[in-house]
Order: C-alpha cells, then sequence, then structure tokens
C-alpha cells in the first residue's frame, strides 16, 4: 500500500510538473528532476523490501506447517490472521487516502500560487496584502487552537491549574456549628456549589473572549480584503473579468492553507487529548479539586466513595453501561436472543398475513425468515469482544457493583434529584423523616393494618362486569380497562428530594404502572384529556414557546407598557390537596356545561363512577407499611393531571373574568400560572391574597415583578418592549446524557439540536441568542462531548445562517438570527402539535352508536389495495441497542431483503428502531417493594 501512495505521488507529481514543499525538503534539493530521482529510488528501495518479506512469510509458512498445536487450529488462525491484515488494510487505506489528498492539495496550492505570480494583475504588488489576509487567518488558527485545547479540558475534566487556586480562595469554614451535621452538610454542598458555578462563570467568560478575538480579526480580514478588491479595481478597470477571476484565486489560495491548518490543528488534538487523560490520572492534585462536571449531591458529612465510584455516579441518571449483554453468561444471552428473535418474527408475521399481503402463516418463507434472523442474532451476540472492550465492560459493571455494596452496607439511599437530574446520595434514616415530615404536612394519607389488594381488584373487576352487563359500556372499552390479575400488584410510593430547598423536603411520586385502577385510569384520561385541550385552548399555556406566542400577541395589541407588571403563582401540593367528591362534582358540572351527555359513547354517570373508583380506591406501598390516600389523587396516575386541570379550570373562573375585563393575559400550566397587570402592585397583593381564601385547599405562591421566570422562559418588561431568552432553575445541574453513554449517536444528535431550537425560539435578541448558545457549548462539553462533534451538529442545524469564518460556525448576522427565529416561531413544537391532534378528536364518536364490538374509526371492512393507508406499508422493528452492534440496524434491512426479495413483501416498508439498556438510574435505585408484598396470591 506504501508503494501503492509513492507510486500515485509520482504520477501525480510528473502530470503536474510540481513537487510539494515537504518532498523537496526530504529529497535535500530544490531541482524537479533529482527530487523525482528521490521518489522512484524510495519505490524502487519499496518493491525489494516487499520481496524479502514475501520470501520470510513462505519461509515461515513452510516452518509451521512441520508444527502440532493443538489448541488452535490452522483454519482458526488463518481467520483471526485475516481479520488482523483487513482491519490493519483499512487504517493504511484511510491513511494513505489522507496523505494522497494533502500531496494534491499541497500541488493545487502551488498551481494557484504559480498562475498568480505570473498574472498582469500581479504587478502592481498586492502580494503584500495577500500576505497580510494569511497572516491575519494563522493568527486566527492560534487562538482557536487555544480554544480547543481548553475545550478539551473541559471535556476530559483536567482544567488549568489556575482554576484549583479559586478552591483555597473559599476555604472550608474551620467555624462550622458544632453537634449539627445538618447545617455542616449544608455549608459544604453551598461552598462546594459557589466554586462550581464561579468556575463555569470563568469558563464562559474565556470562551467568550476567544470568540470576540476570532470575530475581531475575522473584522480586520474583511476589511483588508475589500483593500485588496479596491487597489485592483483601480488599477484595472478595463479588465473587470480577470480582476474576479484573480479574486477568486486569491481565496481559494487563502481557504487551502487554511483549511490545511485547520485540519492539522485537528489531528493535534487527540494527541493532546491522550496527554490531558494521562496528567489527569496521574496527577494527585486533581483528587480534591472541585470539577465543573455535574456531580451527585452528597447528603453526608464524609464521602465513602473512592475516586472511581464517585466519577461513575457523575455520569448521572440516564447514563448506560457499555456492552452490558456482552459480559453476561452465555445462556443468559442465549435467552436474550430468543426473546429478540421472538419480539422481532412475531411483528414481521403478523404484519405480512394481515389483510395487506394475505401471505399464508405455513408459507416456508417465514421459516426461512426465522432462521436467517437466528443465525443473524446468535453471530451479533455470541462474538466475542475485543479484549480492551470486554476490560472496559468488566470495570464498569465491578464498580457498579460496589456502588451498591456500599449503599446496601452503610444504609444509604439513592435517587434522583428534583429538577437537578444528577443522584442524590443520603442516610436512609434521616430521608425516611423527610418523607415522614410530608405525610404528617400534607394530612391526605391514612395507614391501613392490612393489605386490601385482592378487595380492590375484585371491586375493580366487579364494577366493570356489572357496566359491562348493563350494556353502559362497549365490549373494546371493557377489555380495555379490564385489569389483568395475573400482572396486577398495588402501586408503590417513592420520593425524590428537592435539594434546591431549605432542610430539602421531598416530592411524592406513586408508581401505578401495575395497579388495579390503572387501566381504568388510562382509558378515562385518553377520551377526556382531549375535551380539556379543546375547551380550555384560551387559558391553557402548552409550553414555554406557546407563552411567547401569546405574549407577543398581547404586546401587538399596545397592552404592554412600561408599568405593565408581571405575576408567577403556583398551587402547593395540587396533586394531593385535590377535595376527591368535589373533583368528581366539578368533572361532571364541566361536561355538562360544554354540552356532554356521553363521551364515546359512555354517560357521564357511569364516567363518573369509573372515576370515583380510582380516586378513591388509591391505596399504595411505601417501605413496609400501606397507606390509602383520602384528599387528591395519584401523582404518577394518568387520569390525575386531567381531574386537576379540570378543578383548576373551575377554580380560576374569578380570575379569568377579571382578566378579560380589563383584556389581560392569564395563562396557566397546571400548578403553575402567568398573568399580566396594569393596575397598582396593591391592587393585585389584595386581589391574590383574596384568592387564597377561596378554597381551603387550595393555598397559592405568588410573585411579582418587571422580569420574572416561568417553566424555562425568563420574562421581561423593557421599558415596553418584551424581551424573552431561556431560564435555568439554580437547582438544574448542566446535565445531559453523557457522551460516552451507550446510546445511539443520533440520541446525542437529537440533544444538541433541541437545545439549538430552544435557543432560537425564547431568545428575543440576538445577545440573548449567543449567550444561551455558549451556555449549550459548555453544558455539552462538561458532559464530555468532543468539540468537533458539537460543531459538526451546529453547522448542521445552522447552516444556512452561519458566518463563512473558518473558525466559527456561528451566526454572525442579526438579521440571519431573526430570519431563522421567524421561521421557527411559524412552526408548531411537537408538544403543541401533539395537544392540537387530542383537540381535535374531542367531539369524535361521543353520542354513536356505533358496532360496539369496534373502536372508534376502526375500519368495519378488510380494504382492497388501493385503500391501504401508507402507515400500513409500514413495518417498525425494535433491537436493543449496543456499541457492539454498530450495524445491526442495516444487517435487519438486509436479512429481512434477502428472505422476500421478488415477493409482495418488498412493498413493505420496514423500519428499524431501538431500544435502550437499563441507565444508571434503574440499576442503581431501588423504590419497589417485593412483588410478595405488593401481590396477594389467592389460595386456590
Amino acid at each position: 500500500m506504501d508503494r501503492q501512495l509513492w507510486q500515485s505521488y509520482l504520477d501525480i507529481g510528473i502530470q503536474q510538473n510540481f513537487w510539494p514543499d515537504q518532498l523537496y525538503t526530504m529529497a535535500k534539493t530544490n531541482d524537479f528532476d533529482l527530487c523525482k530521482q528521490y521518489v522512484t529510488n524510495y519505490i524502487e528501495n519499496n518493491k525489494k523490501q516487499l520481496n524479502h518479506c514475501q520470501f520470510e512469510l513462505t519461509k515461515q509458512e513452510q516452518q509451521f506447517q512441520t508444527c502440532s498445536i493443538k489448541e488452535l487450529s490452522f483454519e482458526q488462525m488463518e481467520q483471526r490472521l485475516k481479520e488482523l491484515v483487513d482491519r490493519e488494510r483499512k487504517y493504511l487505506s484511510k491513511r494513505n487516502n489522507n496523505k494522497l489528498t494533502k500531496f494534491k492539495d499541497d500541488i493545487s496550492g502551488k498551481q494557484l500560487l504559480k498562475t498568480m505570480s505570473t498574472a498582469s494583475l500581479m504587478k502592481n504588488q498586492p502580494t503584500e496584502h495577500i500576505n497580510q489576509l494569511i497572516t491575519i487567518r494563522e493568527k486566527q488558527a492560534k487562538i482557536w487552537k487555544e480554544q480547543l485545547m481548553l475545550e478539551t479540558r473541559i471535556s476530559c475534566k483536567f482544567l488549568p491549574e489556575t482554576f484549583g487556586q479559586l478552591d483555597h480562595y473559599i476555604t472550608s469554614a474551620d467555624y462550622l456549628p458544632l453537634n449539627n451535621d445538618t447545617k455542616i452538610i449544608e455549608i459544604k454542598n453551598k461552598r462546594y456549589k459557589t466554586i462550581q458555578e464561579t468556575k463555569r462563570q470563568w469558563l464562559n467568560y474565556f470562551l467568550n473572549i476567544y470568540e470576540i478575538e476570532i470575530q475581531e480579526y475575522e473584522q480586520q480580514y474583511q476589511n483588508e480584503f475589500i483593500k485588496l478588491e479596491s487597489l485592483f479595481s483601480t488599477n484595472n478597470n478595463d479588465n473587470m473579468i480577470n480582476e474576479t477571476t484573480m479574486l477568486n484565486n486569491i481565496k481559494q489560495y487563502i481557504n487551502n492553507r487554511i483549511q490545511r491548518l485547520k485540519k492539522d490543528i485537528y489531528d493535534e488534538m487527540p494527541s493532546f487529548r491522550r496527554i490531558i487523560l494521562q496528567n489527569r490520572q496521574r496527577s494527585s492534585s486533581t483528587k480534591n479539586v472541585i470539577g465543573v462536571s455535574s456531580e451527585p449531591y452528597l447528603d453526608l458529612i464524609s464521602n465513602p466513595f473512592n475516586k472511581c465510584q464517585w466519577n461513575y455516579l457523575s455520569l448521572g441518571p440516564s447514563y448506560i453501561r457499555i456492552n452490558q449483554s456482552a459480559i453476561r453468561p452465555t445462556c443468559q444471552q442465549e435467552t436474550e436472543i430468543k426473546k429478540q428473535h421472538k419480539d422481532i418474527y412475531s411483528k414481521v408475521e403478523k404484519h405480512l398475513t394481515g389483510y395487506s399481503h394475505h401471505i399464508p402463516r405455513n408459507n416456508p418463507i417465514f421459516k426461512q425468515y426465522s432462521d436467517h434472523l437466528l443465525d443473524y442474532l446468535n453471530d451479533s451476540y455470541l462474538t466475542p469482544l475485543s479484549y480492551k472492550d470486554q476490560l472496559k465492560s468488566l470495570e464498569r459493571a465491578q464498580i457498579l457493583g460496589s456502588i451498591r455494596r456500599i449503599i446496601q452496607n452503610m444504609n444509604l439511599i439513592i435517587r434522583v434529584t428534583d429538577k437537578g437530574n444528577n443522584f442524590y446520595i443520603g442516610s436512609a434514616i434521616e430521608f425516611e423523616k423527610k418523607a415522614q415530615k410530608f405525610f404528617s404536612d400534607t394530612n391526605a394519607f391514612i395507614e391501613l393494618s392490612s393489605n386490601p389488594f385482592n378487595e380492590i381488584l375484585d371491586k375493580v373487576i366487579q364494577l366493570l362486569n356489572t357496566l359491562r352487563q348493563k350494556d353502559f359500556i362497549r365490549k373494546w372499552q371493557y377489555e380495555q380497562m379490564m385489569p389483568d390479575r395475573a400482572k396486577c400488584e398495588l402501586a408503590h410510593l417513592y420520593f425524590n428530594p428537592k435539594t434546591h430547598k431549605d432542610g430539602i423536603p421531598v416530592r411524592p411520586i406513586e408508581n401505578t404502572i401495575h395497579a388495579a385502577t390503572t387501566k381504568i385510569s388510562k382509558f378515562l384520561d385518553k377520551i377526556l384529556r382531549p375535551i380539556f385541550d379543546d375547551k380550555c385552548k384560551d387559558t391553557t399555556i402548552i409550553d414555554g414557546a406557546s407563552l411567547i406566542t401569546e405574549l407577543s400577541k398581547y404586546n401587538k395589541k399596545g397592552l404592554l407598557k412600561p408599568t405593565t407588571l408581571f405575576c408567577t403563582f403556583d398551587i402547593r401540593n395540587l396533586y394531593t390537596m385535590l377535595p376527591q367528591e368535589e373533583t368528581l362534582d366539578i368533572l361532571m358540572t364541566f361536561l355538562h356545561a360544554h354540552g356532554y351527555r356521553k363521551v364515546k359513547g359512555i354517560s357521564i354517570d357511569t364516567i363518573k363512577k369509573l372515576a370515583s373508583i380510582i380516586l378513591k380506591d388509591n391505596v399504595f406501598a411505601y417501605g413496609k407499611k400501606i397507606y390509602k390516600q383520602t384528599t387528591g389523587g395519584a401523582m404518577g396516575s394518568s387520569l390525575t393531571l386531567t381531574l386537576a386541570n379540570i378543578f383548576m379550570a373551575k377554580w380560576q373562573q374569578n380570575i379569568v373574568e377579571e382578566q378579560t375585563k380589563t383584556s389581560e393575559f392569564y395563562g396557566r400550566y397546571i400548578d403553575d400560572i402567568f398573568m399580566t397587570w396594569n393596575r397598582s402592585e396593591e391592587e393585585l397583593r389584595k386581589f391574590l391574597d383574596d384568592a387564597n381564601t377561596w378554597h381551603p385547599n387550595i393555598k397559592l405562591d405568588y410573585k411579582i415583578g418587571y422580569s420574572l421566570p416561568f417553566l424555562d422562559v425568563q420574562l421581561t418588561n423593557n421599558n415596553g418592549i418584551l424581551s424573552t431568552s431561556v431560564y435555568h432553575k439554580p437547582a438544574a445541574e448542566p446535565y445531559v446524557t453523557p457522551f460516552i453513554s451507550d446510546h445511539p449517536r443520533h440520541v446525542f444528535s437529537n440533544i444538541i439540536k433541541t437545545f439549538i431550537d430552544r435557543a432560537v425560539r425564547y431568545s428575543s435578541t440576538f445577545e440573548a441568542f449567543n449567550y444561551e448558545r455558549l451556555h449549550i457549548k459548555l453544558m455539552l462539553l462538561y458532559n464530555g462531548y468532543p468539540s468537533t462533534f458539537i460543531e459538526n451538529e451546529f453547522q448542521k442545524y445552522l447552516s444556512s445562517y452561519i458566518s463563512t469564518s473558518p473558525f466559527l460556525p456561528l451566526i454572525d448576522n442579526e438579521k440571519k438570527f431573526f430570519q431563522l427565529r421567524q421561521k421557527l416561531l411559524g412552526q408548531p413544537t411537537p408538544r403543541q402539535s401533539q395537544v392540537a391532534l387530542s383537540a381535535a378528536t374531542a367531539d369524535i364518536d361521543n353520542d354513536t352508536d356505533a358496532d360496539e364490538t369496534k373502536q372508534p374509526n376502526e375500519p368495519s371492512t378488510k380494504p382492497d389495495t388501493a385503500t391501504i393507508t401508507n402507515y400500513e406499508e409500514k413495518l417498525f422493528l425494535h433491537y436493543t441497542h449496543e456499541k457492539r452492534f454498530t450495524v445491526m440496524k442495516r444487517d435487519m434491512h438486509h436479512v429481512y431483503e434477502h428472505t422476500f426479495e421478488y415477493t409482495p413483501a418488498m412493498n413493505t416498508k420496514v423500519i428499524v428502531g431501538n431500544r435502550n439498556r437499563r441507565p444508571a438510574a434503574n440499576e442503581l435505585i431501588h423504590k419497589r417493594p417485593t412483588q410478595t408484598f405488593l401481590q396477594n396470591h389467592i389460595t386456590q
């Protein structure tokens, strides 16, 4: 391969009559013919070395055949050696192609330079300007390199030494309170957070300075190029075509040089990264240095974890260990293969035997597909990992196991923080005190002395049977709501800590996924939520983007004045404090008021009975105790959210009427409200204090001002002008799925796209967007995303709006930013589309007496081929993703196409998606009591 590369060098050099400077340096001559002779001699020497290698290989092969190696057959050795050679060949081929490309670029650059130097236009000596342009670009490249090096340090979690000095400026307090562990922990965590935030601000400042310097040089470059254009146009008024050609040649020449320089800098970064990682591993000073990446909240006096364990926990709740199944015993892998095979095969068989294809189930082609699929899955799963990857997977599994043992042995608890997205680690005993405080403060639960699981399950089944017998519900509705006795169990409660609040209170979350009433809850939510989405859309805030849109309309009407106040308030413990009987009555009133007597063929009295059993028979396990909720609904139940929304729609009527009279804005997102006010602040406070007395269970906490956050938007009345930007809650850690997590690559791209999309939508000024763009970049670096990946994704998203600068893929033109923003604001967000689709179904199939065995919109007859929808021609298959299955998505297409080629099944569009392995949150957090405790088995 090396000989082929140098032969290409020789052919191109002779053809173009040029050699790159690097080759002249190697030949130690400036003479073309001597350099040609050098290349020829190199090729001849290469041939001699190759012949010698072939001779030695033949000799060794003869010796090998006389040896007997029992452990490994000749065929196996040959196969492994072929794999090694093939791998190395691919590497060398890629390397040589890069070298050849560089060789051609060098030749092209020299040709351009010769063309420019011999042109008549260059006789007026504009060379000085060209050199100045190149110098400016090189200065930019130097700054950009420094920026890349800092970004590499951030992603490798090894900041410059100067950052470590901050830890000593804010020293640990020597005056910590005695005999008050809670206060000591609080002070330590506040110090830690303060240092982290300060370092993050420093990094933001440094990256901002780098960008400013590069932009300043960019401006110098543009000004210098204008001077060069002016010089040409002044001296060559009669030769416009040659002038344009020459300027394009100069641009191309400079761009080629800079692209080569940029590539050289990129090529240096992997080596620099390796050095940084080695230095971090060797450095003892990093052990106690406070970093900038997200870390767990430690609610303990001392840290019981070593550095490896702490780093693992710092990867956060969404991190997935690499190649989890590869280190499992073969029997477990075989079980998983069978499971995957059954899932994929059954979907293919069901689709192809359906009304769109009518392929008989006994057709041999299904057996053929099953065999091919099973062979492929066996080959994929049972192929051993490389030694390096196997060590990495084993190491991660061992660290995980050691963390679990510490948590268990030291009686600790691990949870995901509320709104922080990082782990919380604390004493299980102290955490239980917080949970008991929640029970006593809300007074919404009573402890039961026995497990009522069987009674509740029987009650639900009896209710559904009665309703079905009296024909109050249709057959398909009955089947959708009927619980599966074999899978049912009690709901269970767990708590997430609010580390951003004093005393770290807890938020309750009830897991009702297998509860007896869950299917009823999902069904009622499915038919009632569209009605709420449709009838209450005028006062509902869907997301931050919808709020910005509505306030922009308010602003355009001239209602936003310099004195307009903003007000936000939230309801305390809304889900827990809903009065059950009153909530059911309000649901009935809501449906009556909007003209509903039936919903999807079910009378509203029947709906009340079904909703009542969900609210009033909400029993769950917590720890080793069983509780019944007497007020409110399960936070985690599908229906509770809809009932809370309908309840609040009734409660807010007085406020809505008041705001409508005065043409003010009012909007609500579940238990968070935003409104405008153009009267005095005293009147507003009196109004809100009065609203606090309207219902004994509904208590609100409010804020008033000219600039307030709501959801993830910062809203500011800037002297009568509405300003908006992205709001980051102080409690929120800069955490996203880490780049080393075993997720498909598209997940990381989607994360970046989502954040940029939000930044563009929410930023009402160019400055606010650039601030958020830098915040996004730093957040990604904190989570190990490489600079090259970030830059490529930014370029992909902003492709038609970014500047022509080779060093900054950003929008440098304010007008272009507003064009992009206007385009995005004209498009609904995914959540807005979802709600609009839901609202559109509110009045479909409510009072009809359609075939009671058919679901709404279900076809009663088989359609002919011409009426098959695009959706029906799509086949969705899923596999479980791991890094080692890099080509599984492609190969599953190949298996399908190889089997069903030349059959009508090829008309089906196969879409292969993926499932993910369990993330760290699921592997570390134990929330669920034992199944024997949750489920009472009926004795036969």
